[in-house]
């Protein structure tokens, strides 16, 4: 399998905050999703280093597609806190 693109978790990330924010998805499925792209992550490995994974986070955290507590699971999971 190949590696997922940090640009493509990232659009991932945008999706599903937008359909958070426009109703379409309940906490729950948010929830869901979000593990099941951070389980895929873990599996196929991710095609960029540890640098430019914490800045995309910070960046995604600046522009709203993330929570601080969201940035921080990730980061956790992903082994980079």
């Amino acid at each position: 399998m190949a590696p997922v693109s940090l640009e493509r978790f990232v659009k991932q990330l945008e999706t599903l905050k937008q359909e958070m924010d426009t109703g379409k998805l309940k906490s729950s499925e948010y929830d869901q999703r979000l593990a099941r792209a951070i389980r895929e992550l873990r599996e196929q490995k991710l095609d960029a280093d540890r640098a430019a994974v914490s800045q995309a986070l910070a960046s995604a955290l600046q522009r709203g597609a993330i929570t601080p507590a969201v940035k921080a699971h990730i980061e956790k999971r992903l082994g980079l806190a």
